[in-house]
């Protein structure tokens, strides 16, 4: 019984806790790919596959923030230059997801209108988040080897979660 009620508390806490944040924080990034794929599609004239790729650095750069400070904040910290690496790298690798959908529909379908590459845009996002979730839980955002105290005793600072 206490291995199904510590099951069900892990679930629940992953569910709620993790990927609610996570789900949070990558509507307002995907709110600032999307935005930023039109602005440079429409108002700036760059093609498809520049326009992609300009929008993902900005985003994936306010999604590292996002969760490195409020998604997995309570996990260890292994250094902000190898965290940004590693989360630059594997955002690259989903980005691969998502300039390969938009190529197949602008060059293999030859459809180049806006709504076609906004469809194409959704879709390789989708597919790039998979692969995100995973790879920071695994590679960039660690799990705490030892419990992070909720007050810093030497400054009398309380940590809120």
């Amino acid at each position: 019984m206490q291995v199904l009620k510590r099951l069900y508390q892990r679930l629940v806490s992953l569910v709620f806790h993790e990927l609610g944040k996570f789900g949070t924080v990558g509507a307002a990034a995907f709110v600032v790919d999307t935005g930023m794929y039109n602005l440079s599609l429409a108002l700036f004239g760059l093609g498809p596959m520049t326009s992609k790729v300009l929008a993902a650095v900005i985003s994936i750069t306010f999604a590292y923030l996002g969760n490195r400070y409020y998604t997995f904040r309570d996990r260890e910290q292994s250094g902000l230059g190898r965290e940004y690496f590693l989360f630059f790298l594997l955002n690259g690798i989903a980005l691969l997801f998502g300039v390969l959908v938009i190529g197949f529909v602008t060059y293999t379908l030859h459809l180049d209108d806006i709504v076609s590459l906004n469809i194409a845009n959704i879709i390789g996002v989708g597919l790039g988040t998979l692969f995100r979730y995973w790879s920071y839980k695994k590679w960039v955002f660690l799990e705490a080897t030892e419990p992070i105290p909720a007050e810093l005793p030497e400054a009398g600072i309380r940590q809120d979660r």
